[in-house]
């Protein structure tokens, strides 16, 4: 796991408060049960190549802001955001609900979570 610098992690705190986070099981509960949402990885683009969730779309943090309203449209789309550990998902979900989506969701535990429970990934 990366080290994550103590400014950082101060930052995803505090925009933890404002929202909505779920679990890896969560996740892999609502994909079995066959809810529709669409499930987001927002990670650099080598790590997506390395392994990603089933499902999932790639829109990395770092132009997710830039391409949202042309990919999904819909601000009431339900976005589940997924990064390595849960933190550069929180701090997109939170960008994203100040553009105006108003149903976005932070994996916490992310790629690492999911993988570590021994839940499929493609490659």
């Amino acid at each position: 796991m990366a080290k994550h610098s103590p400014r950082f992690l101060n930052l995803v705190d505090s925009v933890r408060v404002n929202v909505r986070e779920c679990t890896v099981q969560d996740v892999k509960s609502r994909q079995e049960a066959g809810d529709t949402f669409v499930l987001l990885d927002v990670r650099e683009d080598h790590e997506w190549q390395a392994g990603h969730l089933p499902g999932a779309e790639h829109l990395g943090k770092g132009i997710i802001e830039r391409d949202i309203e042309e990919r999904f449209p819909d601000v009431d789309a339900e976005l589940i955001l997924y990064c390595g550990g849960g933190f550069r998902s929180a701090l997109a979900a939170e960008t994203l609900q100040k553009m105006g989506y108003t149903n976005v969701i932070s994996m916490d535990g992310g790629f690492r979570g999911w993988k570590d429970a021994g839940y499929p990934i493609v490659k």
